[in-house]
């Protein structure tokens, strides 16, 4: 596989573990409520999301930063999967956490 191949599939994989983190951050603040949705919590998973990203980026230019041409590549490669699959995550564990609304 070609590095920025690696690199993709890298991205996707910290897109997953940044939604663990950010529905971890939810639940260990009691953020996560089936009644209401806090968009402070969306915010503040925003928030580690992108350090979360960035983390990846300097994990990745350390292992890559030799195996590609551009050291550039390594920022821009895979960030469309990374915050797809962030929000994507994010979205299915909050819903199967908070639960279904109680009823009116």
């Amino acid at each position: 596989m070609k590095p920025l191949e690696t690199v993709y599939w890298l991205r996707f994989a910290f897109g997953i573990l940044a939604a663990l983190v950010c529905v971890g951050y939810g639940v260990g603040t009691n953020m996560i409520s089936s009644t209401v949705f806090v968009f402070n919590n969306f915010l503040n998973s925003m928030a580690l999301a992108i350090i979360v990203y960035l983390l990846s980026y300097y994990i990745i230019k350390y292992k890559f930063r030799l195996k590609v041409e551009k050291s550039q590549k390594l920022f821009t490669a895979g960030i469309g999967i990374y915050f797809l699959a962030w929000i994507v995550f994010w979205a299915l564990l909050y819903t199967l956490i908070a639960g279904p609304p109680p009823p009116a």
